[in-house]
């Protein structure tokens, strides 16, 4: 009999399995894949963005809900150690930009296969079955029931993950096992998300990729929730792209408020510098077709799309353009709206918000409330933050508090037995 089984071999199920080894009680990891951490191999574009180099106020300030529940967690496994623990398991770092921390090879196999050497030294007993249920015995975990067997603990950790990206093993089992176990659930919301416009320009700008670009988004009372300056994707169904995607985890109430996304194209220029800008591009083609002077200014791909919103005919020559046809290209390429309908499927979100509910676990432990012996680590929480490492951040640390937690749980229970 293992003493510690933990439920899934992402993040946070293989940082809670390492550290309970470390403390000396025997674990066993149940992985539904044939290989751990299949979605650590598509975190940032497959080289897998570790942690973030910043301090733990500075974090937790980037963990939009439930911050303070994190609190002792992040303290006690702040980022400076999850980049110590990954330097010394032989994966050099390096920062980037936004405090962005990656292996040195941007390879996120490294980070994993690393992981499983550490795991094996540990001997952690890693088993390839899926998770069905739960045993209890005088309302206290007993073992784990599994696809292809049980396995009898003393404590349990639940580390499955969220329901995005459910190709990579998310399915939502976890919450299924909190419900059993009499546990809340924040309904599951997806967080770090493409989205849905309803304007239909973006579908005709399909693939186009901008760099160099301002977005703010605003809500329904036209205050600024968002603004930031990156790189932006259309798609055949709105936005996507990196600042898109940390946009979305700012807009956590698109069921119920409206959110509009204002996108300037020419962040580096005030108005009257880009109006002096258009006026020498309009006199250097003085004679050409507006569509062609304006193909300096925007992406050909962009180009039938400003005509149609600055209703400036695209066969009118250059010089004859007017002050006000001018001042509305100006107002365009400062900001263009795209209302948005909502979120893509959960199913496509980097990150799943909602879970259990984290009134009902303890902070400092990862423990259930509700059951003894059970803990809970990573995305299965009610936890989720913006993009730059954030998110793995909270996996190695609540993963790091459950493996302790579990295994001074063990510790516990031997000692009572003992004086049985």
């Amino acid at each position: 009999m293992s003493e510690i089984v933990v439920i899934g071999g992402g993040a946070a199920g293989c940082m809670a399995a390492l550290t309970a080894a470390e403390q000396g009680v025997s674990v066993t990891l149940l992985e539904r894949n044939p290989k751990l951490g299949r979605k650590l191999y598509i975190t940032g574009k497959g080289r897998c963005n570790v942690t973030n180099h910043c301090t733990v106020q500075e974090m937790l300030q980037n963990v939009p809900g439930n911050s303070r529940f994190l609190t002792s967690a992040v303290t006690r496994f702040p980022p400076q150690q999850a980049e110590a623990f990954f330097e010394a398991l032989g994966v050099p770092l390096k920062v980037e930009r936004g405090n962005r921390v990656f292996p040195q090879s941007d390879k996120a196999a490294d980070v994993i296969d690393a992981l499983l050497r550490a795991l094996r030294k540990a001997r952690v007993d890693m088993v390839e079955d899926r998770a069905t249920g739960l045993i209890l015995e005088e309302g206290r975990i007993a073992g784990v029931k599994g696809e292809r067997g049980r396995y009898p603990c003393k404590a349990a950790v639940i580390a499955t993950g969220g329901v995005s990206y459910p190709l990579t093993g998310s399915t939502g089992d976890g919450y299924d096992f909190a419900r059993e176990l009499g546990h809340t659930i924040v309904e599951p919301r997806p967080s770090l998300v493409p989205l849905v416009a309803e304007q239909d320009f973006c579908a005709r700008m399909q693939g186009l990729s901008l760099r160099n670009v301002a977005i703010q988004v605003k809500n329904s009372k036209k205050k600024s929730i968002y603004a930031e300056q990156g790189e932006l994707l259309f798609t055949h169904f709105g936005l996507s792209g990196p600042l898109i995607l940390s946009a979305s985890a700012h807009m956590r109430s698109m069921d119920q408020e409206h959110y509009y996304v204002m996108l300037d194209l020419k962040p580096a220029l005030d108005q009257e510098k880009l109006d002096g800008r258009i006026l020498r591009d309009l006199d250097a083609g003085a004679n050409k077709d507006f569509r062609h002077v304006l193909e300096g200014l925007v992406p050909r791909l962009m180009v039938p799309v400003v005509l149609e919103l600055t209703d400036i005919p695209g066969d009118l020559k250059a010089n004859s353009v007017t002050r006000a046809q001018r001042r509305r290209l100006v107002e365009t390429l400062k900001g263009i709206r795209i209302d948005i309908a909502g979120p893509r499927p959960i199913a496509e979100a980097i990150i799943t918000a909602g879970g259990v509910k984290t009134s009902e676990v303890d902070p400092h432990t990862m423990a259930s409330k509700k059951v003894g012996g059970v803990f809970f680590a990573g995305e299965v929480l009610d936890v989720d933050a913006y993009t730059g490492g954030f998110n793995l951040q909270i996996a190695w640390s609540t993963g790091r508090a459950a493996g302790q937690g579990a295994a001074q749980a063990v510790c516990l229970a031997e000692e009572a037995e003992g004086y049985e």
